[in-house]
């Protein structure tokens, strides 16, 4: 390592990384204010403070797609293990997207640098096999789920769960934001459409919201719902899809998750993440996934776990309802749609579930307890070398 500052590279390559590398980088950097935290990744990182060598996390710059293609993973490779070469890495932080980040890591731990792994691989759901190569490819884990943990650490793998930058984060009361039209917040039921992050997403599962909706509308006259894009690319493929579809009580927002989440009676939403802003929220959710015949097959047996919904699989039950993945009629997601619409009972209990949930992350505060983590690898590899420490 050059010097004697402590550098840490993060590399993310969806937006989701981004948002969960930023409150660790602001958190390292109050922790060990001399060291130099270099990234490739996305806005947030850059606001954190990092120095940007490549935004990999851009919206539309490199998805999902975009990743699957060798060329691409091998390039961004390249200058990381360019970056090793000449600067030396104290610890190197895959965040997420082991995909991407797997062949980066092996890059960086053979130029001497530890690993740490922020967003724990989910290979408890599909691919446990892979064990053996995260443990080439790693020091430490940090785990965002409450049975990720133990999970790993029976498998050989040293792992810290640090709670989940969702359900941690601020009071859902003291979140500014959205407010609803009168007629919005006169309507019943509320009913909060969530169509994905990913523009392929929308692509698939568009109509089956509207198909949802359309039918909660004609049931219930006074029912008002609201789309919430994650960002302006899904909003204007969300309208794209559903022109021509009638509107109805419908408005659209972007980015108002919590303010959404908070005005709602229930949602239906694309499987993600965006299932524990529902859960912070206490409010019930049917989990959608559009697939074809074919990769429902193929899910269904490399995946592992029974429920794919993160609340269903922290609660070890089906809480929720979910269709994930999906393919055939949109009529049995409907028919649970129309069921939520109606029952106020099955609505209470459901929250009282996600209550549930939502306790298993109580009392942590993810950015500087990942951050502590990390520094602990950068220490113990100091001590290794006879660095200062």
């Amino acid at each position: 390592m050059a010097g004697d500052a402590r550098i840490y590279v993060f590399t993310a390559f969806e937006q989701s990384g981004d948002a969960h590398a930023a409150p660790v980088i602001a958190a390292i950097r109050s922790m060990d204010p001399g060291a130099r935290i270099v990234a490739w990744g996305g806005e947030r990182m850059a606001r954190a403070g990092a120095e940007m060598r490549g935004r990999t996390a851009e919206d539309g710059t490199m998805g999902v797609r975009a990743l699957s293609k060798v060329f691409a993973v091998r390039r961004i490779a390249q200058e990381v293990d360019r970056f090793a070469r000449e600067h030396g890495v104290t610890v190197h932080i895959p965040v997420d997207s082991p995909a991407a980040n797997f062949p980066l890591c092996a890059r960086t731990k053979r130029r001497g640098a530890k690993v740490v792994h922020l967003v724990a691989p989910q290979l408890w759901a599909w691919g446990p096999w892979r064990i053996r190569k995260l443990r080439r490819l790693t020091d430490h884990v940090i785990c965002l789920l409450p049975f990720e943990q133990s999970w790993f650490r029976e498998r050989g793998v040293a792992a810290t769960f640090v709670g989940h930058p969702v359900i941690n984060a601020p009071d859902l009361e003291t979140v500014g934001g959205w407010s609803p039209a009168s007629e919005q917040a006169s309507g019943a039921p509320r009913v909060l459409l969530l169509p994905g992050s990913r523009l392929h997403e929308v692509d698939r599962n568009a109509a089956v919201l509207l198909d949802c909706w359309e039918a909660i509308a004609a049931k219930h006259p006074a029912a008002v719902a609201t789309v919430c894009a994650a960002n302006e690319g899904v909003r204007r493929r969300f309208e794209q899809m559903t022109a021509g579809r009638p509107i109805g009580r419908r408005s659209m927002v972007v980015g108002e998750i919590d303010a959404t989440a908070r005005w709602c009676d229930f949602a239906i939403a694309v499987s993600g993440t965006v299932s524990l802003d529902l859960t912070r929220a206490r409010k019930p959710v049917i989990g959608i996934y559009r697939a074809t015949a074919l990769s429902c097959a193929i899910g269904n047996r490399v995946l592992t776990a029974r429920d794919r919904l993160l609340p269903n699989i922290l609660a070890r039950r089906r809480i929720v309802p979910e269709f994930v993945p999906h393919s055939g009629s949109s009529q049995p997601i409907i028919e649970a749609a129309l069921r939520l619409a109606s029952d106020s009972v099955w609505r209470a209990e459901i929250s009282r579930d996600l209550e549930g949930v939502a306790r298993l992350f109580g009392g942590h505060d993810p950015g500087p307890e990942a951050a502590r983590v990390i520094l602990a690898v950068a220490q113990k590899c100091e001590r290794e070398s006879g660095g200062r420490g």
